[in-house]
């Protein structure tokens, strides 16, 4: 092990001595002082954790949340400058955490947290103007062909646990003694003008966008939607995606 992947491993392990050839300038001793220089860089990156994930700390209590992201820092360091990016698999982190599994509902709160970070995070993109869509709209010889781009910051979410009901609610917004624990949620989180906005959609609108989000014709998007939930109505799932402006490009069959 060479001396930089040496010091790396012990920065991050508290069991681990302090690696060898240390020596400070003013005399004092390299062991305390790369003591406190570990546990800095351990603390930065719990706090890192804690900033991207507040629902999920707020649903576990601040000691548990620490001394699980402590657990995560500990085994997985991280491989970008970029500290946004790091914990980007903190959820399935959860999912295997032995003392969360009275809480099956907490990873999918961590993955759509993850999608709020990416979301806020993404590329910016200029919206389609509604007129160019209606005027998409009144083709119908082109219509079904018709591919919709959508903005970068959208992400999707597919729970067996009411994950946007939890997040509200410990936001503010919502009664926790309400929520159903046994019903499931599909999420839709994108970013609308400067702020991250997560919403619950039913199951067609989730089948709707995914299909529409891996370039699926206007067409296929709404005949799979229909076979998720009979009752979808693709006006309003269109309607929803105009107003938050996530529709960037229109593509003819054509141009694909």
């Amino acid at each position: 092990m060479n001396t930089q992947v040496s010091f790396a491993s012990a920065l991050l392990d508290p069991d681990q001595p302090c690696p060898a050839g240390l020596y400070c300038g003013n005399g004092a001793d390299p062991a305390s002082r790369f003591a406190v220089y570990r546990n800095n860089v351990q603390s930065s990156l719990i706090n890192a954790l804690a900033d991207a994930y507040p629902g999920v700390a707020q649903l576990v209590g601040d000691e548990f949340f620490r001394a699980m992201a402590a657990l995560y820092v500990r085994n997985f360091p991280p491989t970008s400058a970029v500290l946004s990016d790091y914990g980007h698999d903190f959820a399935d982190f959860i999912d295997g955490f032995p003392p969360a599994a009275g809480l099956p509902y907490l990873a999918d709160v961590a993955r759509l947290e993850r999608l709020r970070v990416t979301a806020y995070h993404a590329a910016d993109a200029c919206p389609v103007q509604p007129q160019q869509i209606a005027a998409a709209m009144a083709e119908p010889a082109t219509l079904g062909q018709l591919r919709l781009e959508l903005h970068p910051s959208l992400g999707l979410l597919e729970s067996a646990h009411p994950v946007v009901a939890l997040w509200a609610a410990h936001q503010g917004d919502g009664d926790w003694q309400a929520i159903d624990l046994q019903q499931g949620q599909n999420a839709l989180v994108l970013r609308h003008d400067l702020e991250v906005e997560v919403f619950a959609i039913d199951a067609g609108v989730a089948c709707f966008i995914h299909s529409l989000h891996h370039s699926q014709p206007l067409q296929v998007a709404v005949a799979n939607a229909l076979a998720a939930d009979p009752t979808f109505d693709p006006s309003q799932a269109l309607a929803l995606l105009i107003s938050r402006s996530a529709i960037t490009r229109l593509s003819p069959h054509s141009e694909v």
